[in-house]
């Protein structure tokens, strides 16, 4: 292996690598689950001539014998219920962040709204931005992760935005999507720099702390005035339930993440 290579992978890994650790998954468990996910892209991205690989191919491209690449190719993908899921609670609660038409008049903040059929509804909300899915299911799901909360017939937002915090496996697919869409930006960049995504950044490495927590604030504030012009962009020219002229579904949007990092240094000479 290519020790530039070798490098840039060893500290992709290691804040993953704190993630298991913390879950207490070990190396050999970690292994079994990269075999997966080595023959998942195998099979996905190195046919020859587009055409889909064989158990051969895959075999010879990922070093994984064929009875165990086929093996791994019959377990079954659970990824993509997880994914929809979040991705429909996050825009029913983007939705009520900014859609005035469930704001309190007064305040001009996202207000308690009714679990009921009225035009102000909770119900109303979930058919406009949660597509097909049932308000009772995705209220129950919302709930469970603490991003509301339900008293009687009136349901209020607890966060400001869709932040599952009481449900670990919740945020274990909000930690997924956004780190597999920033890394598919940065592969897609490396092998073909001529057309690059969108990859920007930055960071100052000598703040005080005082300064660092204000950044997180005023990061903060100019980021949402930013996602909230996208999401309305978006939301636009989503097209809903009508299928795509060209046969396929574009998925697209934007990430921003907070860069913080201590470091412990000796007094300067």
């Amino acid at each position: 292996m290519a020790p530039p290579l070798q490098k840039a992978v060893t500290r992709v890994l290691a804040p993953l690598v704190r993630l298991l650790l913390r879950h207490g998954v070990s190396h050999g468990e970690f292994s079994s689950w990269a075999k997966q996910a080595y023959v998942r892209e195998a099979s996905m991205h190195f046919g020859i001539d587009g055409k889909s690989p064989s158990v051969s191919r895959i075999a010879i491209v990922t070093g994984i014998n064929r009875k165990e690449a086929k093996r791994l190719l019959e377990l079954p993908d659970d990824e993509q219920p997880g994914m929809v899921k979040h991705n429909r609670a996050l825009r029913v609660v983007t939705g009520w962040l900014q859609d005035a038409n469930y704001h309190d008049a007064n305040t001009g903040k996202p207000a308690a709204l009714t679990f009921g059929e009225s035009t102000d509804s909770f119900n109303e909300l979930v058919k406009q931005y949660g597509g097909d899915v049932p308000a009772k299911a995705l209220l129950d799901e919302l709930v469970r992760v603490g991003t509301v909360s339900r008293s009687g017939s009136q349901v209020q937002l607890q966060t400001h935005g869709y932040i599952p915090h009481e449900s670990q496996e919740a945020m274990l697919d909000v930690f997924a999507t956004s780190a597999s869409d920033l890394l598919e930006t940065l592969d897609y960049n490396l092998a073909d720099a001529s057309h690059n995504r969108l990859q920007l950044s930055v960071a100052y490495d000598n703040l005080s702390e005082q300064d660092a927590q204000a950044f997180r604030t005023v990061s903060r504030d100019k980021a949402m005035v930013l996602l909230r012009e996208l999401d309305e962009w978006l939301k636009q020219h989503d097209l809903g339930d009508k299928q795509p002229s060209d046969g396929k579904q574009h998925r697209a949007g934007l990430g921003l993440y907070l860069i913080e990092e201590t470091k412990t240094v000796g007094k300067r000479q």
